[in-house]
């Protein structure tokens, strides 16, 4: 099976957007208004935290407000002073900085990049654990989400539950390690065979 056909690659889970457990967009962008467009996203890898802010960029742009992306990584854990300094002279109060990966900042980095943004309207971050910002949003996962993605990735396959909510749990809920799990499977096993195999 070529990659691209593989129904797990990633250029068809991200077709899959981020899914609200509760509330509904409009709610979570009044939620943010109140709090000043000032808070985090919280949850364990794989939640779908970057999915959900990358599609809160274009609801805020609705209400007339100018979103910044930036991301940090284990591999790129921090911004250089210069990047800091062109941040610092762009910012306005029409902005909004969707920061991915906070928590790789130190307290001191922390510091420094708030000052950096002082001038912006607001600031919303992913973060693996709160504390950092009042918490907008708590994102958790479970077996039925995992079912959920599955069963859309693939509707014609029947897939058992069970095996799906042991390869959760394998994965310590992290979603998206699971769907990687299942991209490799599928491409090697029989479809009545892949969660049995991906369970293990």
């Amino acid at each position: 099976m070529r990659a691209r056909d593989n129904p797990f690659a990633t250029a068809h889970v991200h077709r899959i957007r981020y899914q609200f457990d509760v509330l509904t967009w409009a709610e979570f962008i009044d939620r943010l208004e109140r709090m000043n467009y000032c808070g985090a996203i919280v949850g364990p890898e794989g939640a779908g935290k970057s999915t959900l802010l990358e599609d809160l960029r274009p609801k805020l742009r609705e209400r007339g407000l100018q979103p910044v992306s930036l991301r940090l990584t284990r591999e790129s854990p921090r911004f250089s002073t210069s990047a800091l300094q062109e941040l610092s002279a762009t910012m306005t109060s029409q902005h909004v900085v969707l920061l991915d990966g906070a928590e790789q900042m130190s307290r001191w980095a922390w510091w420094r990049f708030r000052r950096c943004i002082r001038r912006a309207r607001g600031l919303v971050i992913t973060v693996h654990r709160s504390g950092l910002l009042p918490t907008v949003l708590n994102c958790d996962t479970t077996p039925e989400l995992l079912v959920d993605l599955v069963r859309r990735l693939v509707p014609d396959e029947e897939l058992s539950c069970e095996d799906l909510e042991r390869l959760f749990h394998r994965h310590h809920g992290n979603i998206r390690d699971a769907l990687r799990a299942l991209y490799d499977e599928f491409g090697s096993q029989l479809p009545k065979t892949l969660c049995d195999k991906a369970a293990g």
